[in-house]
């Protein structure tokens, strides 16, 4: 990884993915061909035929770094097949049945899909999840589709590029530094953000195609509407910003939806394929993926680098692709994440190495914590004081980065802690890691909604959850012998 040298700004900017999480991107119906639906997170696909050279290279170029954004690639090979034909078929109603369009599937909880310039679709596992039948997931496609037939992907990579412009003035003219973390972020969220106008006008195109290709017009309006209790749940359980904040208000762009589909039928008119749609994505992950690592009450594991650490209690640990933070109610915050580093730099000579501000080079030492190398030093700004410790566990390098205002004793207390607690997994750490897997439960003779709810009692708020999954409200009937997504944990 490219150093940089370290405050509380870039860290905080390190930290914002998590805690904006949600708030970027097309989340709202986001949302012979040659179809290509991405396996895995190798070299990008060749430059898409049909398409505009300087679109196919911003493509190219965004591609891998979107992919490493969103935790990687999701694999599940029913879904990649549906995704596979449903596209071939929108793509036809779009007139652009020669245009190769490459969908990837990211392997992220986040409720999102978006597009890029040169045919690039993005959909989240989330979106898969919260989708309850073919039609539904084909007006979100359907939108995508409509943005970069629209050329609406363009304007918005031009935006980006004025803001890369400013930077460069900022850091050649006035002598300012960009900060990495922060600029990689701004970057990925123009790049997923879209003007409220053609949020709207791709709703209309996307009604559209997705009518044309014999699929319910009249899923747009029902997406929306589950977006929209999903947010609410959202924000009944965490603060932040609504993720659909960006977009025009839910009900007035429901009611838009739902007039627009009047056009092409009335409800029920067109594909919704509910059983065939739920067998595709049965089984997919649900919720935080354990590819980065898991987060067992105050314990982080992390099976790839077979690793575990605790942070005090009072700390809440959250994960991001990037990094693990850990906030206590005082404002003290931790940061742990990875560094490049040779084989050969000592840990006391890369702390020395300026990417840390204000390091106080007397205070850094060197100890073995559970057979594993570290090195630490205290560092202080204006404002902050950090406690900063690098570990070398079987050749990668890992950094524990605590902020705080005050250089408390406790302050101090925690960060040491932490750095004591860090060992290598044992089998009882990975047994403790558990897996979320979306399921289908067939409702019975009989059978009421809030009777199918209580099969995800183990959740928390799991009730809530299977209501906002199925889009049904409490006291609804189910029908017999039709499926229902269920949560179950393995």
């Amino acid at each position: 990884m490219t150093e940089k040298r370290f405050s509380r700004r870039s860290f905080l900017a390190g930290t914002s993915l998590l805690l904006m999480a949600g708030v970027s991107g097309c989340s709202g119906l986001i949302g012979g061909s040659d179809i290509a639906t991405r396996r895995t997170s190798g070299s990008a696909p060749a430059v898409p035929a049909g398409t505009d050279p300087e679109d196919s290279v911003i493509g190219l170029r965004e591609h891998p770094r979107i992919i490493a954004s969103y935790g990687g690639v999701y694999e599940h090979r029913a879904t990649e097949l549906m995704l596979a034909r449903m596209v071939s078929k929108l793509l036809a109603a779009a007139g652009q049945p020669s245009t190769q369009f490459t969908i990837t599937i990211l392997d992220s909880s986040e409720v999102n899909a978006f597009a890029l310039p040169g045919g690039f679709i993005y959909v989240t596992r989330g979106i898969l999840a919260l989708a309850s039948d073919m039609s539904e997931l084909a007006a979100v496609i359907a939108h995508e589709i409509a943005h970069v037939t629209l050329r609406h992907a363009r304007e918005r990579s031009a935006r980006v590029r004025q803001t890369e412009i400013v930077d460069r003035v900022i850091t050649t003219v006035l002598g300012g530094v960009i900060d990495a973390n922060a600029n990689a972020e701004r970057s990925a969220q123009n790049l997923a953000a879209f003007s409220q106008n053609q949020e709207l006008e791709a709703d209309r195109e996307g009604i559209k195609i997705a009518a044309r290709a014999g699929y319910d017009p009249h899923a747009a309006a029902r997406f929306l509407t589950a977006m929209g209790r999903f947010a609410q749940f959202v924000r009944a359980s965490e603060t932040g910003e609504d993720f659909l904040s960006s977009h025009p208000s839910t009900p007035d762009r429901i009611q838009r939806a739902i007039n627009e589909a009047r056009n092409y039928g009335q409800p029920g008119q067109g594909v919704t394929d509910r059983q065939g749609y739920l067998s595709a994505i049965n089984g997919i992950d649900f919720g935080d993926s354990t590819r980065q690592g898991a987060i067992v009450g105050q314990r982080y594991i992390s099976p790839e680098h077979r690793l575990t650490f605790a942070v005090p209690a009072g700390y809440a640990l959250q994960m991001s692709n990037t990094a693990v933070v850990a906030v206590a109610g005082d404002g003290a915050a931790l940061r742990f994440d990875s560094a490049s580093l040779s084989q050969g730099t000592q840990l006391v000579d890369y702390l020395r190495s300026g990417w840390i501000a204000g390091l106080q080079p007397e205070s850094i030492t060197t100890r073995t914590v559970n057979g594993i190398e570290t090195a630490s030093g205290m560092a202080q700004t204006d404002q902050w004081y950090f406690h900063v410790s690098v570990a070398r566990i079987d050749g990668n390098v890992f950094r524990f980065i605590f902020a705080g205002k005050e250089n408390s004793t406790a302050f101090a207390e925690a960060a040491a802690e932490t750095l004591t607690s860090l060992r290598r997994t044992q089998q009882t750490d990975l047994a403790a890691i558990r897996t979320i897997k979306l399921g289908l439960a067939n409702a019975t003779a009989g059978q009421t909604s809030d009777q199918l709810a209580q099969q995800m009692g183990q959740l928390n708020r799991g009730r809530e959850l299977f209501f906002v999954l199925n889009n049904l409200l409490p006291g609804d009937p189910v029908e017999a012998g039709m499926p229902y997504k269920i949560v179950r944990v393995q």
